[in-house]
């Protein structure tokens, strides 16, 4: 049931028995899942009457009505239990305070498939303390599935524990997952020659206008890697905490070590995300078609 902080499998937090009821940030990750699930319940139920109420940048970007409502609903929760924490959401920005600890809110990813009918989308909640993330929760209305990660507790899926994806590089090639930032122009070079490579030598190259459902697939291996360039930062860090938390790596474009986060430039979650041969194939289209140099991160 939606709305009520139950999972997928029916049960509610406090009941499951792993990854939520015990452990650093319990009540955090508690908190988050039932604001995910209750702006995801309003956002089932007024998806079929959703219009476009602004824009953003020149890329064709909007927003929707639903993204301001959902988002109402989950900073309501935020704010009446952690009154003294920053937030950043993805339409209200930055909601300023003291400490070390961030929420970050995407309340409606995929808000360009929806303005289409297209029932693509996902509700994003993270927590970061010092800039990296220890919560991370994925709500999606249509399945009424939720995916959560606590730092150092595994990812889940109602009660089951995802495994992320395999090691092995498919022979047919790699389905990959990918993701720009909103500030990444359709005549940006190498954003082209990223996408141009991973066409060339996979299977196939989801790009979904929803980042955080290539997080829920990678944590749950239906899927065998991610690259993302400039991403997002307010929908990259729980997205990429499950992905972690699955037994994910991460890798700059050239191969070099890569630190998870929402803080910075852009240029700095520029990323390839995947497991032994798959990454390391990865990891060389990435170097190759960036020149290898580390200004292309």
């Amino acid at each position: 049931m939606q709305g009520t902080g139950s999972d997928a499998d029916g049960d509610t937090p406090e009941s499951i028995g792993s990854g939520t009821d015990t452990g650093a940030y319990a009540y955090e990750q508690k908190v988050a899942v039932e604001a995910a699930e209750e702006a995801g319940a309003l956002l089932s139920a007024r998806f079929a009457k959703a219009h476009t109420v602004g824009s953003k940048g020149d890329g064709g970007d909007v927003v929707t009505d639903l993204d301001l409502a959902a988002e109402e609903v989950i900073l309501a929760r935020l704010r009446t239990h952690f009154p003294h924490e920053r937030i950043v959401s993805e339409e209200a920005g930055l909601l300023e305070a003291d400490g070390s600890r961030t929420w970050l809110v995407d309340p409606l990813d995929g808000s360009n498939n929806v303005a289409i009918g297209l029932t693509a989308y996902a509700v994003g909640i993270a927590l970061c303390v010092d800039g990296s993330p220890v919560v991370g929760v994925v709500h999606e209305p249509v399945t009424g599935r939720t995916w959560r990660a606590a730092l150092g507790q595994g990812a889940w899926c109602g009660t089951t524990r995802l495994g992320g994806p395999r090691a092995q590089l498919p022979r047919c090639g790699p389905v990959l997952a990918w993701t720009q930032g909103h500030s990444v122009s359709r005549s940006d070079v190498r954003a082209q020659a990223l996408r141009g490579a991973l066409e060339l030598h996979s299977r196939r190259v989801l790009q979904l206008w929803a980042p955080l459902l290539g997080w829920t697939m990678l944590a749950s291996g239906t899927i065998d890697g991610y690259l993302g360039y400039r991403a997002e930062a307010v929908d990259f860090p729980g997205g990429a905490l499950l992905a972690t938390e699955a037994g994910v790596e991460f890798r700059s474009l050239s191969g070099g070590p890569f630190r998870v986060g929402f803080d910075g430039p852009d240029s700095g979650r520029s990323f390839v995300a995947a497991r032994g041969e798959a990454l390391a194939h990865l990891v060389d289209l990435a170097s190759a078609a960036t020149g290898g140099t580390p200004a292309a991160e």
